[in-house]
């Protein structure tokens, strides 16, 4: 063995097979949406080099309501931040002491990652239907026909109808990467602090939260890039025509543009400036939790 890891051509031969796959699915893609975001292109036929006029249109255009999806996916980024994820550490945080029943409810928060965003969007445009949908109908039931709407059509509700079924979907999924940090923390940092009589609370604010961090942090990229790409729910629940929908995302403008419209250019457009938002959003997200950690460092050193 220490033969095979010494020589370099040995390692480099077997990591050709992962290194191919990671550059032709990955990195490729990534350099062909940038080359074709400065042509006018069709997908088939002679492409027309036109620069920059693709982002120009993009960030001037009424018409493609490119600001108001970017602003709807950075809404969604901040409440997945903000409310999914403190869900998700909560039920964590409540099944990671160890309470009975602990895996059955552990596969009852995990189900609806496993069921197809399709079939749950259609069971969300049950609920949300203005005419029988169960959402009204108990509203009704209790006397509240003022508070009775078109969930999905209407400006003000369309997004936060759109994000709750996103919340119901992912909460498991967070839960999860969350409860086995949580279970990993060691039981003697626990029992020593109850020795000295902290509480439960504080055992999870000095204890587990520090120890969990880096799972915090990949949870919150997990979210943020997540919302950034959000595209099958909304677009079930929404449609695909940017114009007519209140809770237009960028993902929908690609779909928009580049397959139904035939404007590849545009769409790979798009796809170049959400990977940028993404990667960025990954880096920044890194950045808060090192500086804290830096932070809290010092703290302990002072």
């Amino acid at each position: 063995m220490k033969k095979i890891y010494s020589s370099k051509w040995k390692i480099a031969l077997f990591m050709a097979p992962a290194l191919i796959l990671f550059v032709g699915i990955l990195v490729a893609p990534i350099f062909m949406s940038a080359y074709y975001s400065f042509f006018n292109f069709k997908g088939f036929g002679a492409k027309t080099f036109v620069g920059l006029d693709n982002y120009k249109e993009l960030f001037t255009s009424e018409r493609l309501r490119f600001w108001k999806a970017l602003g709807n996916c950075c809404l969604l980024a901040v409440l997945s931040v903000f409310i999914q994820l403190p869900i998700s550490l909560f039920f964590a945080l409540v099944l990671g002491k160890g309470r009975k029943g602990e895996r059955g409810f552990l596969s009852i928060f995990f189900m609806p990652v496993l069921i197809s965003t399709i079939v749950i969007g259609q069971l969300w445009l049950k609920i949300y239907n203005p005419e029988y949908g169960i959402l009204n109908t108990a509203l009704r039931a209790l006397g509240l026909e003022s508070w009775t709407r078109i969930w999905l059509g209407d400006p003000k509700t369309a997004l936060i109808a759109a994000f709750i079924p996103t919340v119901w979907q992912f909460v498991g999924y967070h839960m999860l990467l969350l409860y086995a940090g949580v279970k990993s923390v060691p039981t003697e940092y626990r029992e020593a602090a109850m020795i000295d009589g902290a509480s439960e609370a504080k055992v999870n604010r000095y204890i587990v939260l520090p120890y969990i961090k880096p799972i915090l942090r990949i949870s919150t990229i997990f979210a943020v890039t997540g919302s950034f790409k959000s595209f099958d729910l909304i677009y079930v629940l929404m449609g695909g025509e940017p114009g007519n929908n209140p809770a237009v995302v960028p993902t929908i403008l690609l779909i928009n543009q580049g397959f139904d419209g035939g404007r590849y250019g545009m769409g790979s457009a798009i796809a170049l400036l959400l990977i940028i938002l993404c990667f960025a959003a990954a880096i920044l997200i890194n950045a808060i939790f090192r500086d804290r950690e830096t932070v809290s460092k010092k703290r302990k050193r002072g």
